[in-house]
């Protein structure tokens, strides 16, 4: 289960913070752990004001990541992965993420994340029964959100995040209300009769070199994957860009227009954010969408700084 950003403001319930040397330790187990670990539990998220409750398993097996997602609440749902890759998903969620294109993965790094995020321990809690030390990691800047985690002291993973914006308001939460670490059997991991297999189709991702680049980023992001795919609503082909600093993540779309008039937009549901800007270069006008959980005024400064004519290599 990878792990959720966030951050929040505990109250006196906490102990005394502890000092940055320990909050450095507890990073580097977290980033030690995290794909070392099997288990099964149950947590419940909160997103946008909206509850839901799944069950999770995660097996470690000979250098592979075995990930099985199970939805509890409404339509069954159920989601599994293989290494970080969607290896099969129920109808609903297939219909979503079918054409997705899988993020490399992100070793967690805690010595070049402390460049753009503070570390603070800030107390003792217990959560899903089991005693758990709460750790702030917070922005060194306004272009990224800070969270919170809860670190389970045997095991040093995440049983419980809370996700602020920049004013303080929270904008996402998990917590495991049961979690049980150790032996995880491998027909746990196995989709049921109902997770149809989910794959990109030979030729539809395209390994081209992207002509795009950004004049500008937050400190610390790079450009970590690339693709070029033909759109599912024209006949021009899409420009996708992912970025990240090692925790935070952003997409980047780039269509051209081919003539059609297209309105700027932005939203924002949750902590994700959508921003579309009609940018004009030589070759005619495009469409920039970035989509990320990063804040409102970031994601549009992305979208006016691309700009056409400069390959990028992933990192």
């Amino acid at each position: 289960m990878r792990v959720m950003p966030l951050f929040v403001v505990l109250g006196g319930w906490l102990s005394m913070p502890a000092s940055a040397a320990e909050a450095d330790v507890l990073m580097q187990r977290l980033a030690d752990a995290e794909k070392k670990q099997s288990y099964q539990g149950t947590f419940v998220y909160e997103r946008n004001g909206s509850f839901s409750s799944h069950s999770v398993w995660q097996l470690v097996d000979e250098q592979q990541l075995h990930e099985r997602l199970l939805q509890l609440d409404g339509p069954a749902a159920e989601v599994v992965l293989l290494n970080g890759k969607i290896q099969c998903a129920s109808e609903d969620m297939a219909s979503q993420v079918r054409e997705v294109t899988p993020w490399r993965q992100q070793q967690l790094e805690p010595e070049l994340l402390s460049k753009w995020y503070n570390f603070q321990v800030i107390g003792e809690s217990r959560v899903a029964g089991r005693p758990t030390v709460a750790l702030a990691v917070r922005p060194r800047d306004q272009h990224r959100y800070g969270f919170e985690l809860h670190l389970d002291r045997e095991t040093s993973l995440p049983l419980k995040s809370l996700l602020l914006d920049e004013s303080g308001q929270l904008l996402e939460r998990f917590q495991f209300t049961h979690f049980a670490p150790g032996s995880v059997a491998a027909a746990e991991v196995k989709g049921g009769a109902d997770c149809k297999s989910v794959s990109v189709p030979a030729g539809q991702a395209e390994p081209a070199s992207i002509q795009w680049r950004s004049d500008w980023l937050p400190d610390g992001f790079q450009l970590i994957d690339s693709s070029v795919r033909p759109s599912p609503a024209s006949k021009e082909s899409v420009t996708w860009l992912a970025y990240g600093d090692g925790i935070a993540r952003v997409s980047v779309f780039i269509e051209p227009l081919g003539g059609a008039v297209v309105e700027d937009a932005r939203s924002q549901m949750g902590p994700t954010v959508a921003v579309s800007k009609r940018i004009s270069t030589a070759g005619g006008d495009v469409m920039v969408t970035v989509i990320g959980e990063i804040p409102l005024g970031t994601a549009e400064r992305i979208a006016l700084s691309m700009r056409s004519g400069v390959d990028q290599t992933p990192q």
